[in-house]
């Protein structure tokens, strides 16, 4: 006999600021630890929550390893402070494995498994580069049926700008204003109530003293987005992907480091402990894409979670669509016919930094804010996904 399901919702998000890999500001910070900080700013959002009744941690990365391996998911549950009856489990779908966390823990709690669920993402790109530290491939991928699988991520923008017909100028363009978009929201404050600052511990040899000396300092906000960019000088950046090519470090996406928390209950706990829901998590839907053309993929995933959700594209008030890349950016938004006004209106990933598996929880808790300052009803996460994929989830502001 079915269950009917019910409904998850979300009663605190929040992400820590992104920092620039590899020499950034989150340069010597572990990504666990970025991680155990959003957490337990998550958790204070919501002080009445009994902690006993949190169920699981899922947790969103892309490079499982080192720093960021043996299930940190689990680590940063107890390293947080959590009853260790708390468990904690670490996903991995690349760049929507926070997304991911949020559909997994949603799920949970709508076929009625949990009341209380943690979802979050966290990705060092300083401490843990790009294909991890020991990268070994599959042979089987470089066959002829599927040597897309083998092709790097530029690579694969720079088939979708030449598929799509994206022009460099029109890459720069778009790029240019997801800087100007996140500068535009640095000063006017807006994205204060997503954000978790994080202090930095920083430990300097004094000859004079002989002493180590300690310098503690707080970030409050992104290191990506440069007041300083100009059309001209995006221009002047040369193709890194195909000698040819249109695709540059400056329309491409930033590697970044940076953490983000989301807190996931049932309507029974809304009731018992009188909370008030940021959202309500509506649907999630994720599709396959031919990996060489793997930007893509939110054109498959917007429709598919859109029909879960028994939305039309126009409802949606606000879209985050992971600016890996600005040519697959632009292609989806033009196949999808998307309106620009409601596209990353504070900046993307090109400005602000895609710290990998970490975006899907820090573009979320950005929507789920967003719409809250602005009066607006549905939002939309949704990135592309190395090897063929792109992801999608919606929020419901209530």
């Amino acid at each position: 006999m079915s269950k009917q399901l019910q409904d998850a919702y979300i009663v605190a998000a929040t992400r820590t600021p992104i920092g620039k890999a590899p020499r950034g500001m989150f340069r010597n910070v572990r990504p666990d630890d970025l991680l155990v900080r959003a957490i337990q700013s998550a958790l204070a959002q919501v002080p009445g929550l009994d902690p006993t009744l949190i169920e699981d941690a899922i947790v969103g990365c892309s490079f499982p390893e080192a720093e960021q391996g043996l299930n940190m998911a689990r680590m940063a549950v107890l390293l947080a402070g959590l009853p260790r009856t708390v468990g904690g489990v670490t996903v991995n779908r690349y760049c929507a494995s926070g997304l991911t966390a949020i559909a997994m823990a949603a799920d949970r709690i709508r076929v009625g498994e949990s009341d209380v669920m943690i979802a979050a993402g966290a990705e060092s790109m300083s401490m843990v580069p790009m294909m991890g530290h020991h990268p070994s491939m599959n042979m089987g991928i470089f066959k002829d049926e599927n040597i897309g699988m083998a092709y790097g991520m530029g690579l694969t923008a720079e088939n979708v700008a030449k598929q799509w017909k994206v022009s460099r100028e029109a890459q720069d363009a778009f790029a240019l204003d997801s800087h100007m978009k996140a500068i535009a929201a640095q000063k006017s404050g807006e994205r204060a109530d997503e954000m978790t600052s994080v202090d930095i511990i920083e430990k300097f040899p004094n000859l004079a003293s002989g002493q180590t000396d300690i310098v503690t300092r707080t970030v409050t906000d992104d290191e990506g987005p440069r007041a300083d960019t100009s059309l001209e000088a995006l221009a002047r950046l040369k193709p890194v992907f195909a000698a040819k090519g249109s695709v540059t470090a400056g329309n491409s996406s930033q590697t970044s480091d940076g953490a983000g928390a989301l807190i996931l209950v049932s309507e029974k706990i809304l009731r018992q402990f009188n909370l008030t829901p940021l959202a309500r998590f509506v649907s999630f839907a994720v599709r396959g894409v031919p990996p060489e053309i793997m930007g893509i993929g939110p054109k498959e995933a917007i429709p598919a979670a859109l029909s879960a959700g028994g939305l039309t594209q126009d409802q949606i008030d606000w879209f985050e669509l992971n600016e890996a890349f600005a040519a697959q950016a632009l292609a989806v938004m033009g196949d999808l016919g998307m309106d620009p006004a409601k596209v990353n209106p504070l900046g993307g990933a090109i400005a602000l930094g895609h710290p990998l598996g970490a975006t899907g929880a820090i573009r979320s808790a950005t929507v789920i804010h967003g719409m809250r300052r602005r009066n607006l009803k549905y939002g939309m996460v949704t990135m592309c996904v190395g090897t063929g994929m792109g992801a999608a989830g919606i929020f419901e502001r209530l």
